[in-house]
């Protein structure tokens, strides 16, 4: 008889978005009357850009053609846009990543979760508390991550880094050394960043102790100050330490369409193997990499025209994060984030848990946010805003909350 996979078992309860789904499905069915702006889910709102839909159009009619047909996309991804990206991520901030060291899949969040296939079960892993639950989970789902502690919402095998406001949301080194070190920043859900030199400081700890930080760089876009990294490659050492994610769903509005990339440089090594090798055989095995057309328009996203068209459309985002930030502050909330990232972290109001604030949004203003402790257990007490929404949709979701 077949036998399942008891990992999955351990997982508790349903995924954070599933909860909310749930719930705004329930409340909607009970109240159609009720407009119900949803300011939850990191979902983008603004069509694609004008040269991005120009350059699918022209990538459709060539699927059309036996001349310019495309098949399966090569494991790696296609040249022009491995070629594209290295140059404009990377070379153009000076930092060495050659265009082979680039792996080209369906989304960063595929990644973010499959990347942890080459490494071994015993490795320990740390991540930011609170923290994008697919880092956990699917450690879980491979048998990482040890026993669940429901009082405490913890896992034996996780190395817990907490984020609070009283280290400006900023993980401090673990007092046991880790193997595996998830960084993501800006970050997702606070919304915080750290400077060059804090990062720099992360690479020399991983360097020192011979850790991997799995660095998710998904929102690197929306960065407006200038002494924060764009990469972690604009650190010294992180060559050989460093594993990058990249997305282009939050700058560019692919969550529909799905295209991001890995890149892990070939002077990562253990015991003499690379690991740019191991997710390269991976790669090849599972290829979950983005069809011609997608690839294409990924292309387009670094055209003169894309760029210009893309500042603008971040700069749109970020000026809901502003409305949001400065209407709840005048409000007498307890905010943060919203600078370098589209994600609004605040206190909930009258020690309201992260779930009762939640239900209480809901209820009585019809507005979906994320509760906190969703991500974690420093979650609590905390409850996230995206700025993704449409800019009306926006302003009236501050103005209900404020009247609350």
């Amino acid at each position: 008889m077949f036998k399942i996979n008891d990992n999955y078992l351990k997982l508790p309860g349903s995924y954070l978005f599933s909860t909310i789904a749930k719930k705004v499905n329930q409340f909607t069915v009970e109240n159609p009357d009720k407009k119900v702006i949803r300011l939850g889910i990191g979902d983008v709102t603004q069509p694609l850009a004008p040269a991005i839909i120009d350059t699918l159009h022209h990538a459709v009619d060539e699927m059309a053609k036996a001349e310019t047909f495309h098949g399966y996309a090569p494991d790696l991804g296609y040249e022009f846009l491995r070629t594209a990206i290295r140059d404009n991520d990377y070379a153009a901030r000076g930092c060495d990543i050659q265009a082979d060291e680039i792996f080209v899949s369906d989304g960063a969040k595929s990644d973010s979760s499959n990347i942890q296939e080459i490494f071994s079960l015993d490795n320990k892993i740390a991540v930011c508390d609170p923290v994008y639950p697919v880092y956990v989970d699917s450690n879980v789902m491979a048998g990482r991550t040890g026993t669940y502690d429901p009082a405490t919402e913890c896992w034996s095998n996780v190395i817990y880094m907490p984020c609070t406001a009283e280290n400006n949301f900023a993980p401090e080194f673990p007092e046991k050394d880790p193997d595996l070190i998830y960084l993501c920043f800006p970050n997702n859900p606070t919304g915080a960043m750290i400077t060059k030199d804090q990062l720099q400081a992360w690479i020399d700890y991983a360097n020192k102790i011979g850790a991997i930080i799995i660095y998710d760089a998904a929102y690197e876009a929306y960065i407006s100050e200038e002494n924060v990294p764009h990469t972690i490659y604009e650190c010294e050492g992180a060559r050989t330490c460093a594993i990058e994610l990249k997305s282009f769903s939050k700058n560019a509005g692919f969550t529909g369409t799905r295209l991001g990339y890995t890149v892990i440089p070939k002077d990562i090594k253990s015991n003499g193997v690379m690991l740019h090798s191991l997710w390269a055989r991976r790669h090849g095995t599972k290829y979950n990499g983005a069809p011609y057309i997608i690839q294409r328009a990924g292309e387009a996203v670094y055209s003169e025209a894309g760029k210009a068209q893309l500042k603008e459309q971040v700069a749109y985002y970020m000026n809901n994060a502003k409305v949001i930030m400065e209407g709840l502050k005048n409000a007498g909330y307890e905010v943060y984030g919203g600078v370098n990232a589209p994600y609004i972290w605040l206190k909930t109001p009258n020690q309201m848990t992260s779930w009762e604030f939640f239900d209480y949004l809901l209820e009585k203003a019809n507005v979906v946010g994320t509760p906190g402790s969703g991500f974690g257990p420093s979650g609590e007490g905390y409850f996230r805003l995206t700025a993704f929404g449409n800019y009306e949709n926006t302003v009236e979701a501050v103005e209900r909350i404020v009247r609350l």
